[in-house]
């Protein structure tokens, strides 16, 4: 019997290994690849958390729309009126206005206090603030514009220093008007 010996092609040489060069090549990929992977959940923390504010925004708007309806009376009088500009801080209640004006004030200080503990930091919290203003309309009833405002810094891009993107970030707002 005749043996068969392996031919070799001299244009093929034999596989042993990757060369170290490939190994460095792979794992820079790799390295690559996890920093846009990390880059992208701090985007979506950050996103997630500008988004749980503005989703409080709506919901305490609504709840302070609830309050107004459950006393129309004293809303279509203006007793909830606060003011064009957003409201930081609780106002006094005078004993001497009429009993309707001070449950209306007791109503938006215990609207701040909630608005101020659902987004900001509690009662010492100086930038979330909201207002109230109730206009009669022609139908008996009122219509209402409810403002919250807020510092998104959180939501704003570490190294935006633009004028929109740290001023136009930092500070939300969210309008609604409803009738009542």
């Amino acid at each position: 019997m005749r043996k068969m010996r392996k031919m070799k092609h001299a244009s093929m040489p034999a596989q042993a290994g990757a060369s170290l060069v490939e190994v460095m090549v792979a794992v820079m990929i790799l390295a690559v690849g996890l920093l846009g992977v990390g880059a992208m959940q701090a985007i979506a923390l950050r996103n997630g958390q500008s988004s749980l504010e503005r989703t409080q925004a709506v919901i305490q708007t609504y709840a302070v729309l609830d309050l107004v309806r459950a006393n129309r009376a004293n809303a279509v009088a203006g007793y909830y009126n606060t003011g064009t500009d957003p409201v930081c801080a609780a106002g006094a209640v005078d004993p001497d206005d009429p009993a309707g004006e001070q449950a209306a004030q007791n109503d938006i200080n215990s609207w701040l206090a909630s608005l101020k503990n659902a987004m900001g930091s509690g009662a010492a919290d100086t930038t979330t603030c909201g207002a109230v203003n109730c206009a009669a309309n022609t139908i008996g009833g009122a219509t209402c514009t409810v403002t919250i405002q807020w510092d998104d810094s959180r939501g704003a891009a570490a190294g935006d220093a633009t004028a929109a993107g740290a001023a136009g970030r930092s500070n939300r707002r969210v309008v609604t008007v409803a009738a009542i």
